[in-house]
């Protein structure tokens, strides 16, 4: 096992973050490492950790959590994709390794979340098609309803776990 060390000087995270994907998420990607390792005094070991999770997710290095797959929304979006992506987020983000894709439109969303584990499609005003992977299984479900239909779609193929309860 290879883990990838490398030591910055930036006090601020966000630019730690740009800094360590560019260099170590590249060499990641390229095959070189199993790890990573970030050095970064003024950051504080906790944020360090998240920045490097999120490397090792976003490169496929280690799947530690929910994956969303989201369109930017245009005007064939005929619901509120912000408001629903929250709503999934908020049901789902305990699913470590699955891939949800949330898209606006049956134009080019089926496309844009090839790769989804599951998906959640906007066909018409408020009518939502859900997929698991790149078959249509559910056609034409009220908006109002989808977010609990893609749930149970989720618990019918034996994806779902309970979320940690909080105390």
């Amino acid at each position: 096992m290879l883990f990838l060390k490398k030591t910055y000087t930036e006090s601020n995270s966000e630019l730690l973050s740009i800094n360590a994907a560019v260099d170590l998420g590249a060499l990641l990607l390229d095959g070189f490492g199993d790890g990573i390792w970030i050095s970064a005094p003024s950051i504080a070991l906790a944020e360090r950790c998240s920045i490097s999770f999120g490397i090792l997710q976003a490169t496929r290095t280690r799947i530690s959590k929910t994956e969303y797959i989201s369109c930017p929304s245009c005007g064939r979006t005929l619901f509120d994709l912000q408001e629903t992506t929250q709503k999934i987020r908020a049901r789902t983000h305990h699913l470590k390794g699955i891939k949800i894709g949330i898209m606006g439109c049956i134009v080019n969303g089926p496309g844009e979340m090839a790769d989804a584990d599951y998906g959640y499609v906007g066909t018409g005003t408020d009518k939502i098609s859900l997929y698991k992977g790149q078959e249509l299984v559910k056609k034409n479900i009220h908006a109002q309803t989808a977010v609990d239909a893609l749930i149970e779609l989720i618990q019918q193929h034996g994806d779902w776990v309970e979320p940690p309860q909080t105390v």
